[in-house]
């Protein structure tokens, strides 16, 4: 049969990834308490496609996976990566899972203890003759508190639910659940999916105690990764779905290390 995805292409352009999204396979990620734990991934694959050639072999992505361990760890991603590359003869692989990761969260009072989901994706990039390159990215929601608000109000202050999304790319190995620390250790407080009456007084009270701008917070976070042995670069957005407002707060901050 003739293989029509290399036939000459019709517009001669190089194409920078053409490739499969929306998989869905079992996951198993590195888990600090119990050793790892078992979740869904949502994935992507994709190869460079050189100006000659009309398209890629996309069957071939699947067959990738099917032969992968779903282990997540640098050997995995690094033969699964190296697979794709040498089965569609391309340059340049990538790799993306997203993921939900999860804890199991105690509130500070009654400890009745719940899971919470963590939004994380981890991309996967390898050229010929280099080594591959990893992106881990995690959505971490807190609280915040307005100290303007709690300066100029006789009782109260505004406070609104945060999103902290932390991308590093790693020297070696770290847990996940570091930068999820890192993240709600940087905000007026934690989010918790279960709170009885004594924990949400505490954590009011927490919080209200600890107001934080959404500069202050991208710059605790910032300030933390900077120290960060294992991080070689990183980028930190916080945005704040404002209580009082009908629109976002938000600020960046981008290091190479």
């Amino acid at each position: 049969m003739e293989d029509v995805q290399n036939r000459q292409a019709e517009v001669s352009m190089a194409i920078n990834s053409v490739g499969v999204r929306n998989l869905k396979l079992p996951l198993t990620v590195s888990d600090r308490t119990q050793g790892s734990q078992h979740t869904v991934a949502t994935v992507e694959l994709g190869v460079d496609l050189p100006a000659e050639f009309k398209g890629t072999h996309m069957s071939r992505f699947v067959e990738a996976l099917e032969n992968w361990t779903e282990d997540l760890s640098y050997p995995s991603m690094k033969n699964l990566l190296e697979n794709i590359r040498d089965r569609l003869n391309a340059r340049r692989a990538q790799v993306v899972f997203r993921f939900p990761f999860f804890l199991r969260r105690t509130p500070p009072v009654s400890q009745s203890r719940s899971l919470q989901g963590y939004e994380c994706t981890l991309t996967g990039t390898l050229e010929t003759d280099s080594k591959p390159v990893f992106l881990l990215e995690v959505v971490v929601p807190v609280m915040t508190v307005c100290p303007c608000s709690k300066a100029i109000s006789l009782e109260g202050a505004h406070s609104q639910r945060t999103e902290i999304r932390i991308a590093v790319r790693l020297k070696g190995f770290n847990w996940l659940e570091e930068f999820i620390e890192i993240a709600e250790s940087s905000a007026s407080s934690p989010t918790y999916p279960l709170l009885k009456r004594e924990d949400e007084k505490y954590v009011t009270e927490h919080a209200f105690a600890t107001p934080f701008f959404v500069e202050d917070v991208v710059r605790n976070v910032a300030a933390k990764l900077e120290k960060h042995a294992q991080v070689a670069w990183f980028r930190v957005e916080v945005e704040s779905f404002e209580s009082i407002h009908a629109h976002n707060a938000f600020a960046w901050i981008e290091r190479s290390l």
